[in-house]
């Protein structure tokens, strides 16, 4: 079997349904082999956004997303999408075309060292020289992906190679199921010591509770112990929105009132945290608490991240043994606190977000865009946030019922995520509504994909909050620097005109009243849908001087 079929057979194997990507002439003898097979290859118009579809299929299916990109340029431009899914622990393949291993060694055209530039933002990176590695490789690729914390391998796969005939048979190997570690019952037992004896415990629940069955357990202990959880940016739906015990989400950098009850408490239990997302010097750095730490990898070494307890395993599983624990040893005493008694804060907060949700003002205010969108989307229906100033409200005013329904990218966070990871969701999930939220500037970074959205008649909807600005550069600025800001102003097309020149459907809002029609006008479309909403950020420094003059509520 040539190579490039036998590359293809183990990918059929593996169970992938699309690749993603821009091919060049180095990828051409996979191309051809791929029209033989069962997988869809969705043809793009940048690789930075392959890349980014991608990541959001693996981000929202579990099973690692395919990318594809020629040598040299290709690859270059994979490298901001694949980083954001390696820094944000989504499974994500990338397929890399080579210059033939005759000239590796010297200087040639569009020759560089891929694989060398790739593995700093990568689990496992490395390249094909022989035909009858291929099944191992791509074997391995898949499982170091998909496995705990999940993150981007990538193959590579010279042009010379993939011509070449398996001078044996290798057989192809089946994907197996790996059993994750259980948590050390020692460990376990330490964990619900710890919680036993706290005062005032509370739950920080970040990007790995919501994978891997692990919000329905720790939805299970925050009932039966009546902690309060509070969520990260990317931990959002680990508990329901509507659940008592949900005091919503901590990442604004300023004091907020979700931040009280984090310094208030005597102890943390850190489910699935990643410190890259919000830095424990941030929550913790004056008061040093009690930390239980418990994720799939031991604690990054922090100073202000001290941990006390820590339960290396499989998320779910630990916490299902803590629950077991707590049902076998202290069923009496269950629940712990009482959350009735615990509901002011959890109130204050919720009136907080509903101040501006008859605001009629326009050009709309961010948290009324985000209430209006709450309103017409629903618990399964999934939001992607862009990098900017509206991914700080979004984090802030934006709640969810179930895991994995807002996707931020606030690990890497980069801007151009969110519309191209958008098409990765729709493709994955094609009946789900998938709205990606946008700014100006982030939105035209990867505006070029449209084109593969009409193509594929992908109904995403994508509203672009237009400032004329790097509006979140300009509040980081004004709150350093006494309200100064450097020039960070641009000009923007007419996004209604920019959708249809592409095929799209597309509207700007000219009042407060025309948003959620055209929310649900967008949805009814077959294919993309462009809104342009006007966006007030003068909003941005009044939230700053509101913040840092709350009085806390615990």
């Amino acid at each position: 079997m040539k190579a490039s079929d036998l590359f293809v057979r183990c990918l059929e194997a593996e169970g992938v349904e699309k690749i993603f990507g821009v091919p060049g002439e180095e990828n051409a003898d996979f191309m051809i082999s791929l029209m033989d097979s069962s997988i869809e290859f969705v043809l793009c118009r940048h690789e930075q956004a392959a890349a980014f579809m991608a990541d959001g299929y693996g981000r929202l299916t579990g099973k690692a997303g395919v990318c594809l990109a020629t040598l040299g340029p290709g690859v270059t431009n994979l490298v901001t999408g694949l980083a954001d899914a390696n820094m944000d622990r989504a499974p994500t393949v990338a397929i890399i075309g080579q210059a033939s291993t005759g000239r590796l060694h010297k200087e040639s055209h569009q020759n560089m060292d891929s694989i060398g530039m790739l593995r700093p933002i990568s689990k496992w990176a490395h390249s094909i020289y022989k035909p009858e590695t291929i099944p191992e490789m791509v074997r391995k690729a898949f499982k170091v992906a998909e496995q705990e914390k999940p993150g981007v391998t990538v193959l590579e796969l010279p042009e010379d190679i993939a011509k070449e005939e398996a001078t044996s048979a290798p057989s192809i190997i089946e994907p197996r199921k790996t059993r994750r570690a259980a948590a050390d019952h020692k460990a376990v037992k330490a964990a619900v010591e710890a919680i036993i004896t706290a005062k005032k415990p509370i739950i920080l629940s970040g990007n790995g509770a919501v994978r891997k069955r692990a919000s329905n357990q720790l939805r299970l202990l925050a009932e039966k112990t009546g902690i309060r959880v509070v969520n990260t940016f990317m931990g959002k739906g680990a508990v329901s929105r509507s659940d008592p015990h949900c005091l919503y989400t901590i990442g604004l950098q300023g004091q907020d009132h979700v931040n009280a009850a984090l310094y208030n408490a005597d102890l943390v239990i850190a489910i699935g945290y990643d410190l890259v997302e919000y830095a424990p010097k941030l929550w913790n750095k004056k008061t040093k608490k009690t930390i239980i730490h418990i994720d799939f990898w031991p604690a990054e070494i922090d100073e202000d991240y001290i941990v006390d307890v820590e339960v290396v395993s499989d998320v779910a599983d630990a916490l299902w043994q803590i629950n077991q624990l707590f049902d076998d040893k202290y069923k009496d005493k269950l629940p712990l606190f009482d959350i009735n008694n615990k509901q002011k804060l959890r109130e204050t907060i919720s009136n907080d977000f509903a101040m501006e949700k008859d605001d009629k003002s326009f050009p709309m205010k961010p948290q009324k865009v985000l209430w209006d969108i709450r309103e017409i989307l629903g618990p399964s229906d999934i939001l992607l946030s862009d990098v900017g100033a509206h991914k700080m409200w979004i984090a802030r005013y934006y709640q969810c019922d179930e895991p994995n329904t807002c996707l931020i990218s606030n690990g890497f966070c980069t801007m151009g995520f969110a519309f191209p990871a958008g098409m990765g969701a729709k493709f994955a999930f094609p009946d789900t509504r998938v709205i990606a939220v946008c700014g100006d500037a982030g939105f035209l970074m990867n505006v070029q994909d449209i084109e593969t959205a009409v193509r594929h008649k992908l109904n995403i909807v994508t509203v672009i909050l237009m400032d004329g600005e790097y509006g979140l550069i300009k509040w980081k600025q004004q709150n350093q620097f006494d309200g100064k800001h450097s020039d960070l102003e641009f000009n923007n097309p007419d996004f209604a005109m920019l959708a249809e020149s592409f095929g799209a459907w597309g509207k700007v809002i000219s009042s407060v009243d025309e948003f959620k029609s055209a929310l649900e006008e967008a949805f009814e479309q077959n294919g993309p849908a462009l809104i342009g909403v006007p966006i007030d950020y003068a909003e941005n420094i009044k939230l700053t001087k509101r913040l840092g003059e709350l009085q806390f509520t615990i």
